[in-house]
This record gives C-alpha cells, sequence and structure tokens, in this order.
C-alpha cells in the first residue's frame, strides 16, 4: 500500500542452507556433477568452456540452468528412494525376526511370508508411482516454461526509478508513451521501443500513486501522497528506433534474484533529462493520501479516490471541487471511469466497490457491491458490459452492469490482486500479483498462461500494475512493481487463444 512519502528501500536476503547429505544404504547412484562435488564459484557456464559449440552463450546458460533444476528433482527423488528402501528392509528385518521366535507349521510362515510380500509390494507400487508422477511433473513443467515464452516474449526493461513503482499508463494520443508513477515523489515518461526516459514530472511532494493520460491531448494526470492530484502538459520526441539486440551476447544477469539487495536493480537512472516541476492545475480537496484518480470520459472531469474515505468530481477547466463522493467505510484504494459512459467505479478496504452513475446530470445514483471477504484493490470497466474486481482475498470477479447480483465469473488465484487491467480487442484480464507473479485470463475464468519469470527476467518483487497497448496491430503488456522497474511484453494473442 503507497504510504506518505515512503520508500520501498531496505532488504533482508534469504539466508542458504547447504543441502544435508544423505548416506544411501541399499541403493548407489553415481553422480558426475553433483552440486556439493564443484568447487567453490564454480558457475554452470565454466562446464561448456573449451567446447566445440555452437550455441550462443546465453542460450547454453538457460539449458544449463533447465537441466540443473531437472538435476535437482532427481536428487530429491533419490533421497525419496533411499528412505523407502530403507522402510523395506527394516519391514523385512522384522518380519524375518517375527518368522524366528513364532512356533508352528508352514502355515504361519506362509502367512508372514504373503504379509511380507504384501507390504513390500505396496511400498514398490508407492516408489514406482513417485517416479511416475515426479518424471511428468518435471517434463510439464519443461514444457509450460518453453510455451510461456513462446507466448509471452520481453519487450523491453524500463528502469530508472530510485523507489517501487505504483502505477503504469499508455498515452492515448501520439506519440504513444509510457508513463510510471512511483514512491520516488517523481513521474516519468518512457519511449516504448527504446526504453528511454523522455521526461520527467517533479511536481509533487509524495509518492506519486497513479498516472492517466488525457484521452485526445497531451496531458496526465497524477494522484500523490501529499493528498493533492495534478493535471500537467508534456511534450517528447520519440528518439530513433534502436538495432534489435544481438541475441548470441552472453547474459550478465546469472544472479539468482534471492542474493539480490531488495529494491536493486541492474542500471542507472535518468541522469539529463527535461523536467515539469509546475502542474497546469492542482485539486486540493481530499484530507489525506489521494490514491488514485481517472478521466471521465470526454476529458472534461476528473475523478480521485483517497484515503479519507471519499472520492471527489473535479471541472478540469476551473478545478472545483462539483461532487464529493461518500459512503465507503473504509480507505479507497481504487477508482475507475468506463471508456464510453459517465460511470465511475471506486474500490476500498471496507470490501466492497461502488458503482456511481453520471449518466443523468439531475440523479447520481450510487450501487454498493459486496463480493469480496478483504480489501478491494481495484476494479475495472471493460470496453463492454462488464466489470472485473480484484481483491486482497485472492480472487477476481467479472461483473455484468446488467445484472450485478452475483458474478458470471470467478477467478481463484494463490495471491493477493492488485490493480487489473482487461485488454480492449481481446478482453483479457492481467493480474499483477503479491507473490511477482503476471496471470493471464479470459473473461470467462480460464487460465491463458504466465508470464515468464526466472534470475534473466520478470519482477523480483510484488507486481502492482498492469496495463495494455493494443496499437499498430501488436498487443504489448506492461507490469510495473515495487523491484523499481517496468517491464513490457510482447504478447501473442492468435497463439495464446489456440492454446485455450
Amino acid at each position: 500500500m503507497p504510504v506518505e512519502g515512503g520508500s520501498s528501500s531496505g532488504s533482508a536476503s534469504a539466508a542458504r542452507h547447504p543441502k544435508q547429505k544423505r548416506k544411501a544404504h541399499s541403493l548407489s547412484i553415481r553422480r558426475t556433477n553433483s552440486i556439493e562435488d564443484r568447487p567453490p564459484g564454480f558457475q554452470r557456464g565454466d562446464m561448456l568452456e573449451g567446447q566445440d559449440s555452437k550455441l550462443p552463450p546465453s542460450l547454453r546458460n538457460n539449458l544449463l540452468d533447465l537441466f540443473g533444476q531437472i538435476e535437482r528433482e532427481f536428487e530429491n527423488l533419490y533421497i525419496e528412494n533411499v528412505e523407502l528402501r530403507r522402510e523395506i528392509d527394516s519391514l523385512n528385518e522384522r518380519l524375518n525376526g517375527d518368522g524366528q521366535t513364532i512356533e508352528g507349521g508352514d502355515p504361519t510362515k506362509g502367512a508372514l511370508k504373503t504379509k511380507a510380500s504384501h507390504s513390500t509390494s505396496q511400498l514398490s507400487q508407492k516408489l514406482k508411482t513417485t517416479y511416475k508422477a515426479s518424471t511428468s511433473k518435471i517434463v510439464s513443467s519443461f514444457k509450460a516454461t518453453a510455451g510461456s515464452r513462446a507466448l509471452c516474449q520481453l519487450l523491453k526493461e524500463y528502469v530508472g526509478h530510485r523507489d517501487g513503482i505504483w502505477d503504469l499508463s499508455i498515452t492515448r494520443t501520439q506519440p504513444v508513451v509510457l508513463g510510471t508513477a512511483s514512491a520516488d515523489h517523481s513521474a516519468l515518461l518512457w519511449s516504448i521501443e527504446t526504453g528511454k526516459c523522455l521526461l520527467r514530472y517533479a511536481g509533487h511532494a509524495g509518492s506519486v500513486n497513479s498516472i492517466k493520460f488525457h484521452p485526445t491531448e497531451q496531458m496526465a494526470l497524477t494522484a500523490s501522497g501529499d493528498q493533492t492530484a495534478h493535471i500537467w502538459r508534456y511534450m517528447v520526441q520519440l528518439p530513433a528506433p534502436q538495432p534489435p539486440p544481438d541475441v548470441s551476447a552472453p547474459c550478465d544477469d546469472d544472479q539468482d534474484s534471492s542474493d539480490r539487495e531488495e529494491g536493486e536493480v541492474d542500471g542507472e537512472g535518468p541522469c539529463e533529462v527535461p523536467t515539469v516541476r509546475l502542474a497546469t492545475a492542482t485539486l486540493k480537496s481530499h484530507q489525506g493520501v489521494v490514491i488514485a484518480a481517472d478521466w471521465l470520459v470526454g476529458g472534461r472531469q476528473v475523478v480521485t479516490a483517497s484515503w479519507d474515505r471519499a472520492a471527489n468530481l473535479y471541472e478540469v477547466e476551473t478545478s472545483e471541487l462539483v461532487h464529493a463522493l461518500t459512503g465507503h467505510d473504509q480507505e479507497l484504494t481504487h477508482c475507475c471511469t468506463h471508456p464510453t459512459q459517465r460511470l465511475v467505479v471506486t474500490s476500498s478496504r471496507d470490501t466492497t466497490f461502488r458503482l456511481w452513475d453520471f449518466r443523468d446530470p439531475s440523479i447520481h445514483s450510487v450501487n454498493v457491491f459486496q463480493g469480496h471477504t478483504d480489501t478491494v484493490t481495484s476494479a475495472v470497466f471493460t470496453v463492454g458490459d462488464n466489470v472485473v474486481s480484484g481483491s486482497d482475498d485472492r480472487t477476481v470477479k467479472v461483473w455484468d452492469l446488467k445484472n450485478m447480483r452475483s458474478p458470471i465469473a470467478t477467478i481463484r488465484t494463490d495471491s493477493a490482486v492488485n490493480r487489473i487491467s482487461v485488454s480492449a480487442n481481446q478482453r483479457i484480464i492481467a493480474l499483477p500479483h503479491d507473490n511477482r507473479q503476471v496471470r493471464l485470463f479470459d473473461m470467462s475464468g480460464v487460465r491463458l498462461a504466465r508470464l515468464p519469470r526466472s534470475n534473466r527476467m520478470g519482477h523480483r518483487r510484488m507486481v502492482c500494475c498492469t496495463a495494455w497497448n493494443e496499437e499498430n496491430q501488436s498487443c504489448n503488456l506492461f507490469s510495473c512493481g515495487f523491484d523499481r522497474q517496468a517491464i513490457g511484453w510482447n504478447i501473442n494473442i492468435p497463439a495464446l487463444l489456440q492454446e485455450k
């Protein structure tokens, strides 16, 4: 949750404990490249030095990482196998001991033998099942990783903020650029193709919690922990496109994410970029952190959401407060406007979201929806007649505006969901999670894909927000997180829907 002037720095790296070696009593497997046998400082890429290979070093290192995961899986299977063999030997010893003390003829021994055979058969079957299940798991995970990379390819990383990034947005006018809002009190505009920072807005005195662009003009709306929302103009010129990177170049990012300090990123912040410090308009009516803001259709009015439990509607030209939208019992977390109608949806920590209707100037109706059991982190409109809500209760629900009594689809996840987004053309929901994952679902709740995340790509901390860009007949998804970076992904929509 954004805090006023807060910082995401400060970290604790996970301590690593060496694996405890176990002695095999009944099954011996020789492992020539065991992790324990490697000298200190040994890297996987060193195994291929001196060998004549036509594969690029980055690809070879990637393959070695994948085979290393398989090696660890089989190492665990080996340990389980040793334990099962030990149980079998122990059972056989007990049965043999009982057979020596029991007096009687062959029928008793035959019964004991049958019992031992039955127990041994059960354990053997368990062993085989364990091997088959684990092997299938390894193969399926390998296929899933390859499939995710084919469907979702890394486009660009946008590094330059000095603190966590809460929100991002894509301009709706030319030139199309990416905007990010950060806890470092600034908002940055980026070239999508080159990843270069084009402009910095430094007019706020607190964390910048959201950014949205005017539908027809080069204007931005930012909300901040300084209890204000700013409207400011920008003018940027896109740099010349850069040639594609050399895929054969070795990748230096071979460090595990747990080895890095929290908030540590590669690269340096923007040094000399144009800076805007004065706002065209300042909206000051809130008594708490302004957590989100958005433009109403047409761009003549804006709505803001605050921790003072209210949402405010303003006139852009005069900066005057038109309506104070009250009713939530706790702090607001998000607000969103309909792309074509005068509708506003606000989310709150009181586990509800509210739908405000301004289509009739004389009547301003409000509807309350209680579909979650924890904080509603965001609720957004789709191009059609749907609302999609996400919550800290680890669920996402799809609602029909014509019948909001119950959701038409429910998505259950394994982590809290932050600020979601829905693609306009394909109606695909992108879910940013606290557990550093980004997952894609369709409107019926069917899971389509998970964006790749490894030591070399993906977020290293909580993912805060996602945003779609479907210009120029391509589909790009952008995500930002508390690791101080935004990431662009190229989504292969036809292949994604074919996998479905």
